[in-house]
């Protein structure tokens, strides 16, 4: 990092960014272009919350020649991956940005605002074949899903803040639609708002190809095969309230995003009638504040029969 001025320019042009995306624990981070960096609209703002802006601007473009000890070099150097942090924040949102972090096509050179959109078909499942421009989600680089019925779905990161210095970096899965921690302490530590929060929604918009199938599975608790009885007419309250959910947007021509389908609704459909006081009266026993206790009761009233469950 100190001799600079021995490499040519076409040596070390990118230099300092090859360094900071190759150095260990910054493997969420893509690389910045050139021209995003040095266009001044793009880092506005910026001169206000990073400790000697222009030197370390100077140090990620590769042009800083300042003559410094060791302790300046340093706080600089902090200053700068501080920069690359929150310049990284907005350019992942960018068409440019959004195609590096999961490794899809370069944008056309004469058309640079025009999205390369997926074919329709292509689907991010388990099963999906292997495609180069879903290289980086597809190998989930940025880490696997812990929940058993997501089966290891990749995840994207995100940050719970906007803000600098509040909120770790965080993961998210499209599938469960839930938040993790990283597993590796290095990446646990980098700061969230240099993803930013609207990294992971803004790509499912602008690639809804990427956006994986809900599933409705998932674990029910049983007792030597039969099923606990207060969770079991949990998972039934909200099994419930989920179907008669995709019923709605069903009859409103709306897709559930379901992996099953809405086709099976009509073969388990209960009376409809009866189904609405059950519903009602698990509301009313949530509402009032019984718990898990209460809301079983509620529902062993309104269907036991239909359980099968062990008291």
């Amino acid at each position: 990092m100190d001799d600079y001025g021995t490499e040519s320019d076409s040596d070390y042009t990118s230099y300092w960014r090859d360094w900071f995306i190759s150095s260990r624990g910054n493997e969420y981070f893509c690389e910045i272009d050139e021209e995003y960096l040095t266009d001044r609209f793009n880092l506005t703002g910026l001169n206000t919350e990073v400790q000697y802006y222009q030197y370390a601007l100077d140090l990620v473009t590769d042009v800083f020649d300042l003559d410094c000890d060791d302790e300046m070099r340093e706080t600089i150097e902090k200053s700068a991956r501080h920069l690359y942090g929150l310049v990284h924040a907005r350019y992942i949102v960018t068409t440019r940005g959004l195609a590096k972090m999961v490794k899809l096509p370069p944008l056309p050179p004469t058309c640079p605002f025009a999205l390369p959109a997926l074919p329709s078909n292509i689907i991010l499942t388990d099963d999906a074949p292997a495609l180069p421009q879903l290289e980086k989600y597809k190998k989930a680089d940025f880490g696997k899903c812990p929940r058993v019925m997501c089966h290891s779905h990749p995840l994207l990161p995100m940050g719970l803040s906007d803000i600098p210095n509040l909120k770790p970096v965080k993961l998210h899965c499209a599938r469960c639609e839930d938040t993790y921690n990283p597993k590796s302490s290095r990446h646990a530590s980098i700061d969230g708002a240099y993803f930013g929060t609207s990294f992971h929604n803004i790509l499912f918009q602008v690639y809804p190809a990427l956006i994986p199938a809900k599933s409705a599975e998932r674990y029910v608790p049983r007792v030597y095969g039969f099923k606990v009885h207060a969770a079991a007419a949990l998972v039934r309250w909200q099994n419930g309230v989920r179907d008669d959910m995709r019923r709605r947007l069903r009859k409103m021509e709306v897709e559930s995003g379901f992996k099953d389908g809405d086709d099976d609704l009509d073969e388990d459909d209960d009376d409809p009638e009866d189904e609405e006081e059950l519903l009602q009266q698990l509301a009313v026993a949530e509402y009032r504040g019984g718990g898990a206790a209460a809301v079983a009761a509620a529902a062993t009233t309104g269907g036991e029969a239909q359980m099968g469950s062990v008291a």
